[in-house]
């Protein structure tokens, strides 16, 4: 059975840092792309970041500069590391696996998701 399972969420003041870990079983993770999502109250999920089984990195605007992710293909593990945070960063953080076949196919497995809360 496929899993993902998140870590590292919690409570931080405006300015500082967290790092998320996420899990993913060994099956599927090197054929992966790893992404970051995240969900505020009363609004869409949305990407934040992604990381290719080769390492090329995506970011959305507003997290480019303050967040990071990478991977341990050791660990079958990815990261995100999070610094000056802001309130409107707090939101239910979620990892995905995008398992990639040679054709058009991806098949993706969700983690539970990461409360993620900043108090100004």
């Amino acid at each position: 059975q496929v899993q993902v399972v998140e870590s590292g969420g919690g409570l931080v003041q405006a300015g500082g840092s967290l790092r998320l870990s996420c899990a993913a079983s060994g099956s599927i993770f090197r054929f992966s792309a790893m992404g970051w999502y995240r969900q505020a109250p009363g609004k869409q999920r949305e990407l934040v970041a992604t990381i290719t089984s080769g390492g090329t990195t995506n970011y959305a605007d507003s997290v480019k500069g303050r967040f990071t992710i990478s991977r341990d293909n050791a660990k079958n593990t990815v990261y995100l590391q999070m610094n000056s945070l802001k309130p409107e960063d707090t939101a239910v953080y979620y990892c995905a696996a995008h398992r990639t076949w040679a054709g058009p196919r991806v098949d993706d497995y969700w983690g539970q998701g990461t409360q993620v809360t900043v108090s100004s």
